[in-house]
């Protein structure tokens, strides 16, 4: 009975790390990278972060890792993390932390489209209703006036899409990969290698010469070990779990809950503010999620 309650509760807060902690990152990234080069906030919040993450997998099993399996978290660290997260922190300096999430919530439609070319995955009918509903939300969402006359908004929205292409890439990619059999360990040393690529971009984009500590806000200080402790740690481990000991199929339900939240958030703590038309855009969107996540349960 004992044994019971426990898991469930334990599901229950995973549960809660995944829909509301991973839904508020967003603003928390916005937040940091305000007052912080953001190639050197997001570089310092990973390494930071998988470094704790196998100190911990540690106490768990021994590390063990080939060399081949030290170069696939490598490559796969570089897509994930370098140049997916490190675009979109970039982008967050000029786009609200909202409108970001609901660009990513695309990503479950271009994963989709990239499986029926790659392995040859034709998708089913929901699928297809999925496809053209998100990119029905999507022209809504960036078609607006007050976007497409923007110029830097328009660079920071590429660059969102620059991420949202990597992550489905190396999503595929990643499946038949050898890769440490901890998953602890895997991610750890995806988030240390990508992390050590971010710093190299923070330097190669000359970030380095703004870096000055006492800029830093109290607000960005608190959002990276929020993000480093809830957003990375606790959240990724909490996802592990759940991929464990629940049906997948309740796990991705977090693609449409995390940009509500993200929104709800954006708007109540950072005063963001969305159209009639950017509201229409993302209930078309997510709902073209929900199909493509009840297609995946049919595979």
């Amino acid at each position: 009975m004992f044994g019971k309650s426990r898991q469930f509760w334990l599901i229950l807060i995973s549960f809660f790390l995944i829909y509301i902690v991973w839904g508020t990152t967003f603003l928390a990234n916005a937040w940091g990278v305000k007052s912080v080069p953001p190639f050197f906030f997001s570089g310092a919040r990973f390494t930071i972060a998988g470094v704790i993450l196998l100190a911990v997998s540690r106490l768990i099993s021994p590390i063990r890792i080939t060399k081949k399996q030290l170069f696939n978290c490598l490559f796969a660290g570089f897509f994930l993390f370098t140049l997916g997260n490190g675009a979109v922190a970039w982008a967050l300096q000029h786009i609200d932390s909202g409108i970001t999430a609901l660009f990513i919530s695309f990503e479950p439609l271009i994963v989709a489209l990239m499986l029926w070319k790659w392995k040859a995955q034709k998708p089913v009918k929901e699928t297809w209703i999925g496809i053209a509903l998100g990119i029905t939300g999507m022209t809504l969402l960036v078609g607006q006036p007050n976007f497409v006359s923007s110029p830097i908004f328009l660079t920071a929205a590429s660059c969102v899409f620059i991420a949202l292409f990597s992550w489905g890439f190396i999503s595929i990619w990643i499946s038949d990969a050898d890769l440490p059999k901890s998953i602890l360990q895997s991610a750890s040393w995806q988030m240390i290698m990508g992390g050590l690529g971010l710093f190299v971009m923070s330097f190669a984009f000359g970030e380095y010469d703004r870096i000055i500590i006492d800029d830093f806000s109290t607000r960005a200080i608190y959002s990276f070990g929020y993000l480093v402790i809830f957003g990375s740690i606790l959240a990724f481990s909490a996802f592990n779990y759940l991929l464990k000991n629940v049906s997948p199929t309740k796990v991705v339900t977090s693609a449409y809950i995390n940009p509500v939240v993200a929104v709800i958030v954006g708007w109540w703590l950072n005063n963001e503010q969305f159209s009639g038309q950017s509201i229409l855009a993302a209930s078309i969107l997510l709902t073209g999620v929900f199909f493509i996540n009840k297609a995946k349960s049919k595979y």
